[in-house]
Parts: structure tokens; C-alpha cells; sequence
């Protein structure tokens, strides 16, 4: 008797254990999709009937889940996309734009944005970063909530669905600057994508300094003090040597981007020359900061790039100076 209770104490503390190991606490489906705003622009009236509108029928071929995910000892929310079929599938890690509430994760980033990835056979995951959209913990624009970035690469672990050994980055504008971060501190990243993304925050004030006045200095820690140092930090042209060099990068940019001047990712460009980045450069004439007026060029592109290094396993580019 006195045995059998080790035994059962043994596997209480155990169980007790693998729970607290656990990272990803809440998975709920999204399943009535009518209580949504969204829901009017993706389906049609037939016979008295709501229907998925053509372009988004994908929805039937997909869940689409809220979480909550633990991110050093913070609860933080965030979203999950996948394909219904059973199966293992490629994984994305989408890095949200924004500050605070704007930008912030809706159940219309799930259907269209996540969406429109995971239907294409991706895992899709998203943070709303600490300190947002419901997340415990203050956001730093930046600093330790690249952390709730980093993180998802074990959180996935905890999706049945999801093939770990093949996980990509997107982010856009503030997300891009997410990712540079995250690919200077993990190497857990196969494949990264990059859209109007932030890489100089110096010239952004000269561009934005609203930036600096109504974001930055309310949400970066000691930004006062150490205005050049936290600057730095989160300006991936001043630390292009910390990249790896095997991890390719697409570069999306708008040329009538107003919010992240394409001059940004023109110059990052150059220095990814100069340390012989993997990297692909394509600039949309007009585009905006969304690059809107290409959407569908750049959801190919994104695509096209995500296949290529986590599907196909496409070997990297040979980035010594080479040919006749």
C-alpha cells in the first residue's frame, strides 16, 4: 500500500508537471461567424439564405480559433488558422502592424488575412502582442514583447496539425520590424516575408514625429533616457551583421507608401548586399503602405515564397559572386 501511494503521488506530480508545461491554455473555435462585423462583406443572400460569397468559400475549408498563450508568465491572445483535412502542414507565424487597439487582431485578420494563407495548406498563427487586444502585460513596441513572437515556435508544438520543422515569419509594417527582430534571436525560421516594414526608426521620425511623440514615447521603456539606445534596438539597418544567412527574405514594399517611406527597405537592401542576405526586393509602383492596389500580385508573391522554402524545400541561393 505504502508503495502503490509513491506511485500515485509520483504520477499526480507528473500530470501536475506536463499541465504547467503547457503554453497554449485556450483554443476556441470561431464557429458563428454572423455575431461578427465582418460577416456581411464575406457572404451573399440566397433564397433567404447567407451563403460564402465565391472569393471566400475557402472558409469551408479551414478553422479558424482564438487562443491564449503564455509568453514569460503573461497570458497573451492571439488567433490560429488551419486546414480542416487531417494532416501535418508548413507553419506561419503573421506578425500583426500596429500599436495598442490599432491594428489590433479581429476575427476579419482570421477569415481574410490568416485565412487566405491557411487555405493554401499553412498552419497560421498570430500574437496581438502583450498588452493588446486582451493580453496581460504593457507593450514595448518592440522590446520584450518580441517575446510573444518568439514563443509561438513552441506554442505550435502544441498544435496537432502543425510540422515544426517547417515554420516561416510575415509580418507587416510595425510586424516587420517584429520579424527582423525575431530572426536576429531565434533560428527556428526557414522563410521570411516582409511587408512596408519599419527598419529605420530614426527616419521614420524625420518622416512621422507623431511616431515618436504619440507612440513611441508611451510605449518604449525609458525612452527618454535612452532614446538612442532603445532607437537602435529596433532599427534593423544599424545591426544587419546579427541576421542569419540562411534564412531568405522577401521584401514587399509600396512606393507611395506614406507611412513607411520606401527608402526604408531600399537601403536595408543594400546592406543585406553588402553581408550577402538571401533576399528578394520587389517595389509596387503606387503602392501604398498596404500595397492594396496589388493585393493579389502580392498574396501570390507571399505564397509563391512560403512554397518555395517550407513546401518544396527549395535549396537557398547561392549568394557567393558567381557565372561567367
Amino acid at each position: 500500500m505504502k508503495y502503490l501511494s509513491i506511485i500515485l503521488i509520483f504520477v499526480f506530480c507528473s500530470s501536475c508537471e506536463s499541465q504547467t508545461n503547457n503554453l497554449l491554455l485556450r483554443k476556441q473555435l470561431i464557429s458563428d461567424w454572423s455575431i461578427y462585423p465582418i460577416y456581411p462583406r464575406l457572404t451573399k443572400s440566397n433564397k433567404s439564405l447567407n451563403a460564402w460569397k465565391d472569393e471566400y468559400k475557402y472558409l469551408d475549408s479551414i478553422d479558424i480559433y482564438g487562443i491564449t498563450y503564455l509568453s514569460d508568465g503573461l497570458k497573451i491572445r492571439g488567433l490560429i488558422a488551419a486546414p480542416k483535412k487531417t494532416g501535418k502542414y508548413p507553419c506561419i507565424i503573421y506578425n500583426r502592424g500596429g500599436n495598442r487597439e490599432f491594428g489590433a487582431l479581429t476575427a476579419a485578420h482570421g477569415a481574410i488575412t490568416l485565412g487566405r494563407i491557411a487555405k493554401e495548406g499553412y498552419v497560421v498563427i498570430a500574437s496581438q502582442y502583450r498588452g493588446n487586444g486582451g493580453s496581460e502585460g504593457k507593450e514595448e513596441f518592440g522590446g520584450k514583447d518580441v517575446n510573444d513572437v518568439i514563443i509561438l515556435t513552441d506554442v505550435l508544438k502544441e498544435v496537432k496539425k502543425a510540422d515544426t520543422t517547417k515554420i516561416g515569419m510575415y509580418g507587416w509594417s510595425r510586424g516587420g520590424m517584429m520579424t527582423y527582430l525575431a530572426l536576429t534571436k531565434t533560428n527556428k525560421i526557414k522563410a521570411a516575408v516582409v511587408g512596408g516594414a519599419v527598419s529605420d526608426c530614426f527616419e521614420s521620425i524625420k518622416n512621422r514625429p507623431e511616431m515618436e511623440t504619440k507612440v513611441w514615447s508611451e510605449l518604449i521603456p525609458e525612452y527618454k533616457s535612452n532614446k538612442q539606445l532603445e532607437l537602435t534596438k529596433r532599427s534593423a539597418i544599424k545591426w544587419v551583421d546579427k541576421f542569419p544567412k540562411d534564412v531568405p527574405i522577401l521584401m514587399l514594399h509600396g512606393n507611395a507608401d506614406w507611412r513607411v517611406k520606401p527608402e526604408q527597405t531600399l537601403k536595408l537592401a543594400l546592406e543585406f548586399e553588402k553581408y550577402r542576405i538571401p533576399y528578394r526586393l520587389i517595389i509596387f509602383e503606387g503602392g501604398d503602405h498596404g500595397i492594396n492596389e496589388h493585393k493579389t500580385e502580392v498574396n501570390d508573391q507571399v505564397i509563391n515564397w512560403f512554397d518555395r522554402f517550407l513546401k518544396d524545400d527549395e535549396q537557398l541561393p547561392k549568394m557567393e559572386y558567381h557565372g561567367r
